[in-house]
């Protein structure tokens, strides 16, 4: 079931009147690939499709700025075909983008310079480094204390929004999106089967054990999608559930998915 109107303008997204959905894997700042597929989406969308970004667009690659760019970018040119609406389009939260959100909390968390060692093991580097930002700065400024963390992050703010469009990306990301008639839900990673849709916080983004196992369909979908795989187990479809990562990041191509509303995989590629 669907959250309240209230919370799908805010976490949530829904793909209203459009008759198939495609959706994009975990990206990591893979741009070649990226530009690949998106080259490839404009020769095989029809009107009334949607597409979706299932989240870690950044993370552990380089390219961030190129890749932010790229995203935006296609936006305006998958959005300017005929019938298409602004609605059609969207970005779901990764684990690297809510690592991100918490990485400019940092000063807030108990401890500060485990979480940020963590965070530099899982990706986080690489982002900060395209911003300019070091990240050593980051460590020292954990051990002289939380005024200290508040200048770094607020740099790292700055950092964000001189770059046109990129804060505005961070704040269109939704946790999770489904079609209007609820046939189909998309996740990042994950999600906790016994709690509803809008309760699960962290379970899309840390909840992937188990996923393709659910016996039963979740909240009356048809399909549950995923785009993060921390095996990168390829294209697996179950009953209830599909996954789609290859493994871009980690040495693998970027794939991409057009799904039907009866959870029928009517087109894939990858590059």
């Amino acid at each position: 079931m669907a959250p309240p109107a209230g919370e799908q303008t805010t976490r949530f997204a829904s793909f209203l009147g459009c008759r198939r959905i495609w959706a994009v894997s975990s990206i990591h700042a893979e741009i070649g690939r990226l530009r690949r597929v998106h080259a490839a989406l404009l020769r095989r969308v029809r009107p009334l499709d949607g597409l979706v970004y299932l989240g870690n667009m950044t993370g552990r690659g380089a390219a961030l700025f190129d890749t932010i760019d790229e995203v935006l970018d296609f936006r305006r040119r998958y959005i300017a075909r005929p019938q298409a609406l602004a609605r059609d389009l969207v970005y779901l939260r990764g684990s690297q983008e809510e690592m991100w959100q918490k990485l400019l909390e940092l000063q807030f968390a108990p401890n500060p310079a485990e979480v940020l060692a963590w965070m530099l093991d899982h990706g986080v580097g690489a982002s900060l480094a395209a911003y300019g930002v070091d990240a050593r700065q980051g460590l020292a400024a954990c051990r002289s204390g939380p005024v200290a963390i508040t200048r770094w992050t607020a740099g790292i703010r700055a950092a964000v929004n001189a770059a046109p469009g990129h804060g505005n990306l961070q704040t269109a990301l939704r946790r999770a999106a489904f079609t209007s008639g609820n046939e189909l839900l998309f996740v990042h990673a994950g999600l906790d089967p016994s709690r509803p849709l809008e309760t699960q916080k962290d379970s899309f983004w840390w909840s992937g054990p188990g996923f393709l196992e659910q016996t039963e369909p979740y909240a009356g979908f048809r399909k549950v999608v995923r785009g993060f795989d921390r095996h990168h187990g390829g294209l697996r479809v179950a009953t209830h559930a599909i996954s789609i990562d290859r493994g871009c990041g980690f040495g693998g191509p970027l794939a991409c998915v057009c799904l039907t509303l009866d959870g029928s995989i009517a087109e894939s590629f990858e590059a």
